[in-house]
């Protein structure tokens, strides 16, 4: 029997480098979005539904614009992340408006998703083989590990600033650690400032970093439940701080409930960090077109 795969899409961000809603910018010839891109290369790779969570307030506008170009392609669920959607311990300020975070943003899918699962960001590229080898884990995986499809920090970088990535250490092919930094080119080697304040320091351009492409099984949310008082009453500032999808990783496999495998890939990652980046993802998507990977009209 053919083994269900969702892919779950975080769309609730802001997007306040880029300077807009980056979910719905045209990038593609035919005003395709980066998530068609994503949708298409997931069904390519045996995902057979897809999850959206976003803001209450985005819904009309996610659903006429994205939506309606692939309910008839693949299943389609639509989840809010709300501040609300906690535990009645944890006392969110009124005052806050960006949303609680990654790990959160799956918290919020808990009753929709039973199956092993894939999470993207909505406005990031990962390439198809990104898609193909989360598929391929999905499908083998026993439920006893979670998996990241890790990309060389050199294949993740702008030219416009720095951008925020996940540094990956690993033992024998495990996840040892993630060091989330803020990462630039500097003189053949990637330049990384951690955002806990420790340190810079510097690793090769073929380092593994973390896209938030991770593969879970539903057993991700019984650790959700568990720790999320946990993290909201003792973080520092509950009008900032976020509970990520990384740390989340990294302490589930450090309590030994869950081993994570890191997978590389030799996919260029492209996104839009900041509207600068806009010209060269097109131009990106446009050589994957002119190599036969997408066609011109892609969902024609």
């Amino acid at each position: 029997m053919k083994k269900d795969l969702t892919l779950l899409v975080l769309a609730a961000g802001m997007g306040s480098r880029f300077g807009g809603l980056k979910q719905i910018e045209p990038v593609g010839p035919n005003g395709e979005f980066i998530i068609d891109y994503s949708i298409y290369d997931a069904i390519k790779t045996g995902f057979n539904k897809v999850v959206f969570v976003i803001k209450e307030e985005n819904y009309e506008l996610f659903k006429e614009s994205i939506g309606k170009r692939i309910e008839d392609k693949i299943k389609v669920e639509y989840v809010f992340q709300k501040m609300e959607d906690i535990p009645a311990s944890i006392n969110i300020p009124k005052e806050r408006v960006k949303p609680l975070g990654t790990a959160h943003a799956i918290y919020c899918v808990r009753n929709v998703i039973h199956e092993n699962f894939a999470i993207i960001n909505a406005d990031d590229f990962y390439g198809r083989d990104g898609y193909l080898k989360a598929s391929e884990f999905l499908k083998n995986n026993q439920g006893n590990e979670y998996a990241n499809i890790a990309y060389e920090v050199g294949n993740t970088l702008t030219l416009n600033g720095e951008v925020k990535r996940g540094i990956i250490f690993t033992t024998n092919g495990y996840l040892d650690k993630i060091v989330e930094s803020s990462v630039k080119e500097n003189n053949g080697l990637a330049l990384c400032k951690p955002l806990n304040g420790d340190l810079e320091f510097s690793v090769p351009l073929n380092q593994p970093v973390s896209m938030n492409l991770f593969c879970f099984t539903p057993q991700i949310f019984t650790y959700l439940e568990n720790h999320i008082e946990e993290f909201f009453n003792n973080c520092k500032d509950l009008l900032k701080d976020e509970w990520l999808i990384p740390n989340v990783a990294f302490e589930s496999a450090k309590e030994n409930k869950q081993k994570v495998q890191i997978i590389c890939t030799n996919s260029k990652y492209l996104g839009m960090t900041y509207k600068e980046d806009l010209e060269s993802l097109k131009e990106g998507l446009k050589n994957e077109i002119n190599n036969g990977v997408y066609k011109n009209n892609l969902w024609s």
